[in-house]
This record gives structure tokens, sequence and C-alpha cells, in this order.
């Protein structure tokens, strides 16, 4: 068959071979191709919730997905366990909604975390904090989220009695693409309930003793929502080990960058140096945070030029073998 036969499809739920597209609005079974399976160089190449693909129509329900498009942004992580591999969390969004609870769940470390892989994938961050009807320190927490934002927009919202929650259904007005990212029991489900009106997903309450959840979210899942706007759910988050260059990292510490033009030397690298006009002028934890997102960059730097490499000579390999058998 011609290339012809394949029509555009977008990925709304990705489990391995498997997959649910939407297709003219209808929600369809999915396959992955073996020839893309084999093709792929990682498991980052392979179709994931948000991206747009090829597929050919197999009967009326069901779809074999050929090629997945360019993506032209994405959020990714580096993958749970000790290989340096990318897991894409969602493909092709707009906006990042960083959900994290005025409760035990609030660490504005793990934002950081956040921000560096939206800066890495060309998604705009926003950063929701969510139980504000539970926080007496709100306005506390709320100023010490905005020094850590930078230029991000906060808001602070309720997904259980609904404060707030407009400022989040503006920025869904629009033709967008959002996903939802934070940890277990950040009360993501609840906000989603919110901000459709109705139930979509299940929801639980978090354990009191360490505010964390039972992840009634088991998947990411693209939904749609009124006016051409999606919304990607996704399940808490225990761990986001980095994925991000130095430059993404540097970005989210705007405010060290700012200072670091003062410094007696040009390579100052806030530590020990002398006439550094960082040190004393930033939160230490701050900085001791900037200090070790910056070693987690340049850590995986290393290890994808060396993947880079070893990929490069596994093709040539091939391409040499296949010449010699023609």
């Amino acid at each position: 068959m011609k290339r012809f036969d394949l029509v555009q499809a977008r990925v709304c739920l990705s489990s391995g071979e498997r997959a649910r597209v939407l297709l003219d609005g209808i929600e369809m079974d999915a396959f992955v191709a073996g020839a893309l399976e084999y093709s792929a160089e990682s498991a980052a190449d392979l179709p994931a919730t948000g991206d747009y693909v090829l597929v050919r129509l197999i009967d009326a329900a069901t779809v074999l997905i050929e090629e997945v498009l360019p993506r032209r942004t994405k959020i990714s992580r580096r993958a749970a366990g000790t290989r340096n591999d990318e897991q894409v969390l969602a493909a092709n969004v707009d906006l990042a909604l960083l959900v994290c609870g005025l409760d035990g769940d609030f660490n504005p470390r793990r934002l950081e975390r956040y921000l560096a892989i939206a800066q890495e994938g060309g998604v705009k961050p926003v950063i929701v904090l969510n139980k504000a009807d539970t926080c007496a320190e709100r306005e506390e927490r709320l100023a010490e989220t905005k020094r850590v934002a930078g230029s991000t927009p906060v808001l602070l919202v309720s997904a259980l009695t609904g404060e707030g929650c407009e400022a989040i259904r503006a920025l869904l007005a629009t033709e967008v693409t959002a996903v939802m990212l934070g940890s277990s029991g950040a009360g993501k489900s609840t906000l989603l309930n919110q901000i459709m009106g109705s139930e979509i997903h299940s929801t639980s309450a978090v354990r009191e003793d360490d505010s964390q959840g039972r992840h009634t979210t088991t998947h990411r899942e693209l939904i749609p929502l009124p006016g051409g706007s999606a919304l990607i759910d996704s399940p808490g988050l225990r761990e986001i080990q980095l994925w991000a260059t130095a430059e993404s990292v540097g970005a989210v510490f705007d405010d060290i960058a700012a200072l670091a033009g003062q410094c007696r030397f040009a390579d100052c690298g806030h530590l020990n140096e002398p006439g550094c006009a960082v040190r004393g002028q930033v939160a230490q934890d701050r900085l001791d945070s900037f200090h070790k997102l910056r070693r987690e960059a340049a850590r995986l730097a290393d290890t994808r030029s060396e993947k880079v490499r070893w990929r490069a000579m596994h093709k040539a390999a091939r391409q040499f073998y296949k010449m010699r058998g023609r």
C-alpha cells in the first residue's frame, strides 16, 4: 500500500504496543506497526500521549500507527530506574500546569525540577498551588513560590471549593493543549473534575501523615475540552529525574544568573570563590538546588553524548552489512 492510505490522528492514550487515538473526533483502538517499533532507537521514539501520528485503517474501530510526526514540544523526564533513557510524558503541549498541594506536598525544590523540564521541552509552565482552603500559611507559601517561579505565573486555587479555578478555565479557553503534572495527592484528579464540571476521574483522600495519594489516575490520557482545547491528565510522579540541559536549568534560576554578572570572576561557580555576588544573596537551599540540578544536567549530557556516538556506530555497521548483502 502507498503512503496516501495513511491519515493523521492524535494519540489520546499510549500503553506500550497498544494505544487509543482520536481520528476525526472518534476514539479508536490502535496498534504500533512492527516497522515503527523496529526503527525506533529508543522508547522515546514511540507514540506518546499527545503525539500526532499517521495511521492506517484496519477496520471501522481499529488503526495501525505507522509513523510518529515530529513533535513541536514535549515534556520528558529521565526514566525511573538506573538507565539513562528519556521518557516522554506528553507531546505537543502548550501549557504545563504544575500542580502542588499546599499541605505536605508543598516542595519548592520539586517545582524547580518541573520548571526545568518544561523549559527544556519548549512548554510554557503555570504553577498551580492547590488546596488553598486547607492552608493557614497560604500567603507565605505563595510568596515563597513566587521567589522560585520568576516570571512563571502562579495560581492559588482550591479544587474542592472552586476558588481560583476560573483562571485555569481562562487559560484553556483557546485552542491549546495542557498537561497536568504533580505528585500523587496533589489533587490533579479533583482539579480536573472541577474544571470539567463533572466527575471525569474518581478521587480518594490522601494519607494524613505524609499527604500522599493513592494514584487514582493510572495512565496519561488526553481529554478533549469544549472549544477545541485538550487536557492531559497524568498519574502522580513519585520522582522527577531531570531530562534537561544546563541552559534549561540556568533559565529556571534567572535570579542567580542576574547576580552572576556581578561576580569578580566570569567563570565563578558560586561555591568558594572570592568576590562571589551570589552567595549570601540567594537562599542557601535554592543555591544548593541550583548546583545539584547543574550536576545532574552535566551527567546527563555526558551520557547522551555517549549514546549518540554508539548509535551512530551501530547505524554505520547496519548500513555496511546491508551493502555487503546486496
